[in-house]
């Protein structure tokens, strides 16, 4: 059932290059994500990653240690969800895709970054963090469906907009829902490809 709020907020026919242009600016403006992992016994994992690269369109890179949990679960179940979330502008993202693990060398040398050392701690003349530590790999999430919220008011008429609601009893209208599926996720991808900007 689709609530007051919801139905008040949904996205009424923006094109697809202004959703991309607006979903990149939110996943941009929010370094850090919720990853939802899937044990081997069914159960739901979400911890916190921080997103090293946006690339083709949608697709989202992923430093990861190789003796964590999550590359079990990832084996086991490759379907991941990443929800970001802006606490002062109420935005959010919601990505669910596919996770692809690599360990290849090209990438990691192209996405390194050396404040990657605070999160891989020197053990030995190899696990030293560098871009060769055997530690590192690379997440790949390959998205599928995207849903976010954009703010498009400001702050002052957002708080109008929630007293009004309160006196009025409808569901306030704070921004647009929109939805991109994986027909728009691929146009968005074949522009990149093609050196477009959607």
């Amino acid at each position: 059932m689709v609530s007051d709020v919801t139905r008040k907020n949904r996205d009424r026919g923006t094109s697809t290059e202004k959703k991309l242009d607006d979903l990149y600016e939110l996943i941009d403006g929010i370094e850090v994500c919720m990853m939802t992992t899937r044990r081997a016994d069914g159960h739901l994992v979400t911890r916190p990653m921080q997103v090293q690269e946006r690339t083709s369109g949608t697709d989202l890179w992923f430093v990861t240690d190789l003796e964590t949990h999550k590359l079990d679960e990832l084996l086991t179940d490759p379907h991941v969800n990443l929800a970001f979330y802006h606490n002062r502008t109420r935005e959010w993202v919601s990505v669910s895709g596919t996770a692809i693990v690599s360990r290849d060398e090209r990438l990691i040398d192209a996405l390194y970054k050396p404040d990657w050392k605070a999160w891989f701690p020197q053990q030995d003349a190899q696990r030293d963090g560098g871009p060769r530590d055997p530690r590192i790999a690379l997440i790949l999430v390959e998205a599928h469906s995207v849903t976010y919220f954009k703010s498009t008011r400001s702050r002052p008429v957002v708080l109008f907009e929630v007293v009004k609601a309160r006196l009025t009893g409808e569901a306030p209208k704070l921004g647009e829902e929109r939805r991109l599926g994986i027909r728009e996720i691929e146009k968005a991808q074949r522009l990149e490809q093609e050196g477009r900007t959607p």
